[in-house]
């Protein structure tokens, strides 16, 4: 029985990978990238664990072929440092209403 409802996740700038299947992070990351860059959110948190290394460079293979991707790096002290990647997007059609979050410590990206 699937009786699993859709998980509604925050568009806030920072996507926690830890409760997602791997199998779900090539479709996951372009949406919810997506959503951001519509909202204004360019600078993005993706917060993939320190581990073996094999989710983060998934992650990053991913984003190295994401036109919407302007730049990304590894976290600093700050920012979940290799345990994170730091994404910056590329602004939208309609960016003359949008504008780059700023940063708060240890919740967005300052790349």
């Amino acid at each position: 029985m699937n009786d699993l409802q859709p998980v509604e996740i925050p568009i806030d700038g920072a996507l926690d990978l830890h409760a997602f299947s791997p199998k779900d992070i090539p479709t996951l990351i372009p949406e919810y990238l997506q959503q951001c860059q519509q909202r204004g959110i360019l600078e993005v948190r993706i917060i993939h664990g320190k581990g073996t290394g094999a989710l983060r460079r998934t992650v990053q293979a991913l984003l190295s072929s994401m036109e919407m991707v302007t730049a990304f790096r590894l976290g600093d002290e700050t920012s979940g440092g290799w345990g994170a990647t730091l994404v910056r997007l590329r602004a939208g059609k309609d960016s003359s209403a949008q504008r780059s979050r700023k940063p708060t410590p240890g919740s967005a990206p300052g790349a």
